[in-house]
């Protein structure tokens, strides 16, 4: 039996419905019932798996180096969030710190910090220190055991500064592989997932996630996007902070550079329709808001595209029905199906809405005023697409007078990732259940198709277990030690990355196996070999466009291809 966050924790509150809508949303009620049935039956557990990491105390006598303290908690959550923990957000740690009165820069001391650790329903805390010499960091960090209070010995790591993400990459491996000890993603894994990023755009981007005042912020992250234009982590954090400011045009530019293959592109996107919407591109705001709700179909992101689609003119019933059933408990996904329905028509469908809105929010003074409007008879017209309206949920109507008053459906102007992330994180240990009941070939082939995926969006830590855990279930799997290969020759571990494509082709002759070798051999120019590689390729995948490509390639070298 799975277990939900302790009742205790002050983030239950928004874990628990974040996992019953989500469940909802992607029509999966068995899933829901579960979720609700384990918070029933096991309501004092905790996951097991719950980390929270502080930012790391400078021990080195200089203040400018100060940020590097905060560039541990983005590091190490980014990492070990690859490696299957739940971590908690900045945010959420600022909102504990907030609910026990202590401020923002607070130094805890062990009792403290184990106090907040219960609070957050964090399972180990991760605490550290580093010093910094002639340019060379040496970093020390330790694991608390909240549930066990104990503390671990200091695991270390060094490298010179300007390899600050190698020891930070270093050093979640080790905290992970000391937390699981079954964990088996490799060390080099973790060492090639750190994005190229120079130091300089690294430091100016953790700079102005921390920095006090707006204008701050926005400087340091446009520092840090002019010297690394396709960091995408700095180009989301730039467009929020640009949103926040009401500068909507350069938000929606700058959103809209964040990639979709990355794994910040759903929130860029919520919030790159919000910029758009707020300029008044509505077909441009509902493309935004359906990317969005294509990966993760979250209430909030289905009802700002219906938002979006009616302010264009356009029946939004459907989207309006999905939000409300995705979260029947939330008033204004009612209201603003009230409003569609009567933009249809449909007085009995608006009625029924609007009473379940004042159900819920009995002094919604808008939802009283529609209700008047739909049994004076009077229908809506839909929105033209040249409305400047608001449409913001606490909007208020120019007249508290009926017969004035027009009424627009309520855009979300806020992304509840971080709670929604726990809801996955607890999707994903259920599909591991229902995995771990199925024969290994088909647990194989899952996991596979699911490292395959994790692979093409370019996380590749995420990959890696993947791919292992296919072989953990059924070693026999080739495009597993394919998938394994490919992660290998990604990291540059060459000699394991031939190894495993050698083990695929003794299992099963693929062409992507093929393949992995022909990279290996083009790039330690043994052409003859590369050549041999891809034709064998072809022959079992004719049209393999990879395999083309290189041929290709060979040919214009002058290659014979056999």
């Amino acid at each position: 039996m799975l277990r939900l966050l302790n009742p205790r924790s002050i983030l239950r509150k928004k874990w628990l419905p974040a996992a019953l809508v989500l469940c909802c949303a992607l029509g999966l009620s068995p899933l829901a019932n579960a979720v609700q049935n384990t918070a029933d039956t096991e309501p004092a557990q905790g996951m097991g798996r719950v980390v929270l990491v502080l930012p790391f105390d400078n021990r080195s006598g200089q203040p400018n180096l100060d940020w590097i303290g905060d560039s541990f908690p983005d590091t190490l959550n980014q990492r070990l969030t690859s490696a299957g923990f739940l971590t908690i957000t900045t945010d959420d740690r600022q909102y504990a710190l907030d609910h026990l009165g202590l401020p923002v820069d607070f130094k805890p001391s062990r009792a403290t910090t184990i106090r907040i650790a219960q609070t957050l329903d964090a399972n180990f805390v991760i605490v550290g220190s580093y010093t910094v010499s002639n340019n060379r960091i040496n970093v020390q960090a330790q694991i608390l055991n909240v549930d066990k209070l104990s503390l671990s010995q200091p695991l270390s790591d060094s490298s010179d500064l300007p390899r600050l993400f190698d020891v930070e990459n270093s050093i979640a491996w080790t905290i992970a592989k000391r937390i699981d000890p079954h964990f088996n993603v490799a060390q080099q894994t973790f060492l090639a997932a750190a994005g190229g990023v120079p130091l300089n755009s690294f430091e100016n981007y953790i700079r102005g996630i921390s920095a006090a005042s707006p204008q701050e912020q926005i400087k340091r992250l446009q520092m840090a996007v002019a010297l690394t234009p396709n960091y995408p982590a700095a180009l989301l954090a730039l467009g929020k902070a640009q949103f926040t400011q009401r500068e909507y045009d350069q938000a929606a530019t700058t959103l809209a550079k964040v990639p979709h293959s990355d794994r910040r592109a759903l929130e860029a996107g919520f919030y790159l329709g919000l910029a758009r919407f707020n300029s008044g591109k509505y077909a441009d705001a509902e493309s935004a808001f359906a990317f969005v709700a294509s990966r993760l179909p979250l209430p909030e992101v289905v009802n700002n595209q219906g938002v979006a689609a009616s302010r264009q003119g356009h029946n939004a019933v459907p989207l309006f029905q999905r939000a409300s059933t995705a979260d029947p408990n939330d008033a204004d996904y009612h209201y603003n199906l009230a409003v569609s329905l009567l933009r249809q028509g449909d007085f009995a469908g608006a009625q029924r809405e609007v009473d379940e809105t004042l159900k819920l929010r009995p002094t919604d003074k808008e939802a009283d005023l529609l209700k008047a409007r739909i049994h004076s008879g009077r229908s809506l017209k839909p929105t033209p697409a040249t409305s400047t309206k608001s449409g913001t949920a606490d909007a208020a109507t120019s007249s508290s007078d009926e017969a004035d008053f027009d009424p627009l459906e309520r855009i979300r102007r806020t992304y509840s990732e971080a709670s929604f992330r726990q809801a996955a994180f607890q999707l994903d240990q259920m599909r591991a259940m229902r995995l771990a009941n199925l024969p290994p070939a088909k647990q194989a082939i899952e996991y596979t198709q699911s490292g395959n995926e994790y692979l093409t969006q370019g996380l590749i830590p995420e990959a890696e277990q993947e791919f292992q855990a296919a072989i953990t279930a059924d070693s026999s799997s080739a495009a597993a030690h394919t998938g394994l290969a490919q992660i290998r020759a990604r990291t540059g571990n060459t000699d394991d990355a031939r190894a495993e494509a050698q083990t695929s082709l003794k299992l099963r002759p693929t062409a992507d196996a093929y393949m992995v070798l022909a990279k290996i051999e083009l790039e330690a120019k043994q052409m003859d070999a590369s050549a041999a590689d891809v034709s064998n390729a072809l022959k079992l995948d004719p049209k393999n466009p990879a395999a083309l490509a290189m041929r290709q390639a060979l040919l214009a070298r002058g290659q014979r291809i056999p």
